[in-house]
């Protein structure tokens, strides 16, 4: 259940849906399994997965919801050397080099044939909508990834008016002063002990593991010029991150007391009391976490435009 990763998104002009409404649309776009000849489909399933029948888990203003992504892994390789295959053996029988029209139509008839008997892949994204300050939460590893949900969550309700959180205070600027100027850096904030910075006009990448962020080598890199592209710190003693250079919040851990107020919630062994329990704690977590993040990247910026 919790997340391990999120991209958050600023909804505007919300639509009012109740929960039993909203349920009532992803119920009718609800996740069906690949057809013999589809490469992906995405559809809205239930985040207790078989122990629960809802679409929806909402507690306090926080919505749960759950999609799945199945796609058919035909690996491009396989396509080329039979590609490569059919054409030398159209050359040879008809003594003339294929057309290119020939070619394409060719790797058109190989996918048609070798897709249906492709392995297919299933991955689950979990989606975390903050009604009461409209924002919404995507735990994918990309945000292409992210994206996809929240276009699947736009075809349901017919239009969905978003767009990426965005500081006043850029994460970069921000991550860099950071390790420049420790004297200033905020109360809460707690370094760990990753970094990636990059040099302005330089597609050289320097990544440190397990490196001391106020160490030599990392001050002598700024000063060199180099910014702070992916962070790893801790906000509040309750959730360690790597924020990254778009706002991304990558490798979530959520701290030992909280995992452990988790566990200590009697939930009479019932997985979607356990479900809900661990998603209200996390939701909380997550809440006090991005406005913190807001706080300390000079608050929220203006959105330039909404993707309807």
């Amino acid at each position: 259940m919790w997340f391990k990763h999120l991209h958050l998104y600023r909804l505007h002009d919300a639509p009012s849906l109740t929960r039993d409404e909203l349920e009532s649309a992803l119920d009718e776009n609800g996740f069906r399994p690949l057809g013999g000849s589809e490469a992906k489909r995405l559809g809205w399933s239930t985040p207790a997965g078989r122990n629960g029948q809802q679409h929806v888990h909402e507690l306090q203003g926080h919505r749960l919801l759950a999609a799945l992504r199945q796609e058919r892994l035909l690996p491009a390789s396989v396509v080329r050397e039979e590609l490569e295959t059919r054409v030398a053996d159209r050359e040879g029988q008809e003594g003339r080099p294929l057309r290119r029209q020939e070619k394409q139509a060719l790797k058109e008839q190989i996918y048609e044939e070798f897709l249906p008997r492709a392995f297919v892949r299933t991955q689950r994204v979990d989606l975390w909508w903050d009604t009461r300050n409209a924002l919404i939460g995507v735990n994918a590893s990309s945000r292409a990834r992210a994206e996809d949900i929240l276009d699947l969550l736009r075809q349901t309700l017919g239009s969905l008016k978003v767009t990426p959180l965005a500081t006043r205070t850029t994460p970069v600027r921000a991550m860099t002063d950071w390790l420049k100027q420790p004297d200033e850096r905020p109360a809460g904030l707690e370094l760990g002990d990753q970094v990636e910075l990059k040099a302005t006009g330089d597609e050289s990448v320097l990544r440190g593991r397990q490196v001391d962020l106020d160490g030599e080598e990392i001050q002598t890199a700024l000063e060199a010029g180099r910014q702070v592209t992916r962070l790893a710190l801790t906000v509040d003693e309750s959730l360690s991150l790597v924020l990254h250079d778009d706002l991304a919040l990558k490798s979530l851990r959520f701290a030992d007391a909280v995992l452990d107020e988790a566990a200590d919630t009697e939930t009479d062994d019932d997985p979607v009391l356990r479900l809900e329990t661990d998603f209200l704690l996390m939701a909380q977590v997550l809440t006090r976490t991005t406005e913190q993040l807001i706080d300390w990247l000079g608050g929220e910026a203006a959105p330039a435009a909404t993707t309807p």
